[in-house]
């Protein structure tokens, strides 16, 4: 049963980031929005965590709140997908559950 993890808080600021990293699943997608886009940034304290994720998990960020941050699309890491907002409709829809990260 595959769930979507959606995200909102930076990993550099809270530790809801790491403690979904933690429970998801292989075969899980988990979906960066608001704050929690600037993890996405390649380089990063929180870089070497997300990468690993990617080996089993599908990892999507909103494209939107990347632009409001001022991040480029070549800044990020490798194998992390941007979403629009109907992508982040179409996640919601494709996943069985849903699990916000507050």
């Amino acid at each position: 049963m595959a769930m979507l993890h959606i995200v909102n808080k930076s990993p550099f600021e809270k530790t809801s980031f790491g403690s979904c990293l933690n429970h998801a699943k292989a075969g899980d997608s988990i979906l960066m929005i608001e704050d929690a886009s600037v993890g996405a940034i390649k380089n990063s304290s929180f870089s070497n965590q997300l990468t690993s994720a990617l080996t089993d998990k599908k990892v999507y960020v909103l494209g939107g709140d990347l632009a409001a941050r001022g991040i480029d699309k070549s800044r990020m890491i490798d194998g992390i997908e941007v979403v629009d907002y109907a992508g982040f409709v179409d996640l919601t829809v494709n996943n069985e559950t849903t699990q916000s990260w507050l």
